[in-house]
């Protein structure tokens, strides 16, 4: 937060600006010609307050959910406990059911013009093919299972979803690259809790009962999860916890979730009150897994890393091969080696909307030689159901054309995405001075404030939320209905890819969304791939950016589709024949021997149950 329009009402907009005035310093500036030289000072700018549109704006209250004693972090959120020996899957729980799926009104999941999702093609990859589901009701699932999947508000599978269901039923290997806001996290959850549906008792961890155990009274446990779970961020894993807990619902799995920046100790407490499903960000889970008193890996049956492409820069490499070894490279002593995963007995799944050549080179060390590979649609692209439009601006006419924007559409939850840290801070300051409900969160905040932010995000209470690339991947929050990008993103930042996912916030599963992004002089360097962006949806292209059209615009080229290395296996079919900047084999940039086909409903089947 700048020092600046503190929200304490003890400086305004006008004041600060008056505070930065230099007619004091004009009357010891020396005489000119015997005369003082002047100049006319310009009018200083005055903004609108926001209209009596939007909601009344609140201040930060951090404490809300909590004294300064306790704050209701959200790895202390309610999961399923089963509490009794009825067999092998819990009973109903009316209250928590409410608590997890909302009120039956709200539950449901996908918008209206899902059929721009479901008619992408789905490029089939490597040894392995599978059949795609027509329906979740002949996808297989245990009663209960398929129960969970009503109550949390899905109806009809996405092209991800179809497909990596059987893949994952059937014990694949799965890696998957599949648009923002595709169904990617109900893919792999769905499946895999699924699979240990009505299992617990045999194949989880001896632990006390969750619902009866008494912190220093009761025997903590070490925790011995199935399931682990690797995002980049702590907003991701909150994000795919908060999924986990409906998912696991009557299912006698534990989920938990680990994240820096809250309190280790209380992180720590509920890892040993027992743990089968474990969601964590990659610093938390390693700093974990150096205590194998308190975590061990060797019971994990799937490993899975969403958002892979995010984690896997050169610096992160040594703390990946750790994680997939199950830590037991941390440890010389033998006594120790139960801490690592048992070889062939651990299926990995790894997901992403983009697909890089690290990521390539993951999924070759780790896969297993039979797994299935899928795409759907071109990777690092976006759907249709996302309206886009380019502004073109100058750089100190930001504020203004976002007063514009914000004052010319109805109040809506719009994500404002910024590229530094500073820039949150400042425009936050400057719109809550202008009586906006907004809201701003950056990796400077602490976890604290950033959970309060998301928090009152999500509620509405702050219906409008500022924030740099941190909330860019993964972050899914309902109506988001309008995503602007104050700044564009650097090439050398995350380029079009950090475009495809901060616009992917909004136009989830169907649902309908506006991306609006500003364009000034500094951003041409992205103005070409915008350009192709724009036309591969369908999208108008503004008149300043028309010299970027490419001649022929039935076959665009991305960068992302031909940084494969022509020394890579093509057998494995993990290289491609396209060279650097567009080359031949653009258009299908995972190589030669890929099945396409529209995502169409397979052939019914029975459940099995």
């Amino acid at each position: 937060m700048s020092d600046w329009g503190n929200k304490n009402g003890q400086t305004t907009f006008n004041e600060a600006v008056d505070s930065f005035a230099t007619g004091d310093l004009a009357a010891a500036v020396p005489e000119v010609n015997g005369e003082a030289e002047t100049k006319p000072k310009p009018p200083k700018k005055v903004y609108a307050e926001a209209s009596g549109n939007w909601i009344q704006q609140v201040p930060y209250n951090y404490n809300e959910f909590g004294d300064e004693g306790y704050h209701d972090w959200e790895h202390n959120a309610a999961v399923y406990e089963f509490d009794g020996e009825i067999g092998d899957i819990g009973p109903e729980h009316p209250a928590l059911e409410a608590q997890l799926f909302g009120e039956p009104e709200t539950r449901k999941k996908q918008g209206v013009d899902f059929s721009n999702i479901t008619e992408l093609e789905v490029f089939q990859e490597g040894p392995a093919r599978v059949d795609p589901i027509a329906s979740f009701d002949n996808a297989g699932l245990h009663p209960a299972m398929l129960n969970n999947v009503k109550l949390a508000g899905y109806e009809t599978p996405t092209p991800i979803q179809r497909y990596c269901l059987p893949a994952i039923k059937m014990g694949y290997d799965v890696v998957a690259v599949a648009q923002t806001g595709s169904g990617k996290t109900a893919a792999y959850l769905i499946p895999i809790l699924n699979a240990l549906m009505g299992k617990a008792k045999k194949l989880a961890a001896p632990r006390p009962n969750p619902a009866a155990f008494r912190e220093g009274v009761d025997q903590a446990v070490r925790a011995e999860p199935l399931v682990v779970i690797v995002c980049p961020s702590r907003e991701l894993a909150v994000q795919v916890f908060s999924e986990a807990r409906k998912f696991c619902y009557r299912t006698m799995l534990r989920p938990c979730v680990i994240y820096g920046g809250g309190p280790a100790m209380e992180q720590r407490a509920q890892l040993q009150k027992g743990c089968d499903i474990l969601i964590s960000s990659p610093g938390r889970l390693i700093d974990f897994m150096n205590d194998t008193r308190l975590l061990t890996l060797r019971r994990v049956r799937y490993m899975v890393l969403d958002e892979a492409d995010e984690m896997l820069h050169d610096d992160w490499k040594g703390d990946f091969d750790i994680i997939m070894s199950g830590g037991g490279e941390l440890f010389h002593d033998e006594s120790k080696s139960s801490s690592y995963i048992e070889e062939g007995n651990i299926r990995y799944m790894l997901f992403s909307a983009t697909f890089p050549k690290q990521f390539r080179d993951l999924a070759k060390n780790h896969l297993a030689e039979t797994h299935v590979r899928l795409r759907v649609g071109r990777a690092g692209s976006t759907h249709r159901n996302i309206k886009q439009v380019v502004y073109e601006t100058a750089p100190y006419n930001k504020k203004s054309a976002l007063i514009d924007l914000l004052e010319s559409l109805p109040p809506t939850r719009t994500i404002i995405f910024v590229n530094s840290k500073r820039t949150a801070d400042e425009l936050d300051d400057f719109l809550y001075n202008l009586k906006f409900p907004c809201t701003s969160m950056h990796s400077d905040r602490t976890q604290k404030e950033r959970e309060a932010a998301l928090r009152g995000f999500r509620s509405g209470l702050s219906p409008i939320l500022i924030t740099t690339g941190l909330s860019a991947r993964g972050i899914d929050v309902r109506n988001v209905m309008h995503v602007i990008n104050y700044d564009l993103p650097s090439m050398d930042h995350g380029g079009i890819e950090e475009y495809t996912h901060r616009i992917g916030r909004t136009g989830r599963i169907g649902h309908r969304g506006m991306a609006s992004s500003f364009f000034t002089e500094r951003d041409e360097p992205i103005a070409s791939v915008l350009t192709r962006t724009l036309l591969e949806t369908s999208q108008e292209v503004p008149e300043f950016l028309a010299q970027y059209i490419p001649e022929d615009v039935t076959c665009l080229r991305f960068e992302a589709d031909s940084d494969f290395d022509e020394t890579e296996n093509a057998a494995d079919n993990f290289g491609g024949d396209g060279g650097a900047d567009g080359g031949d084999g653009g258009d299908d940039p995972w190589g030669a021997g890929g099945t396409a086909a529209v995502a169409q409903p397979a052939a019914e089947e029975d459940s099995g149950w």
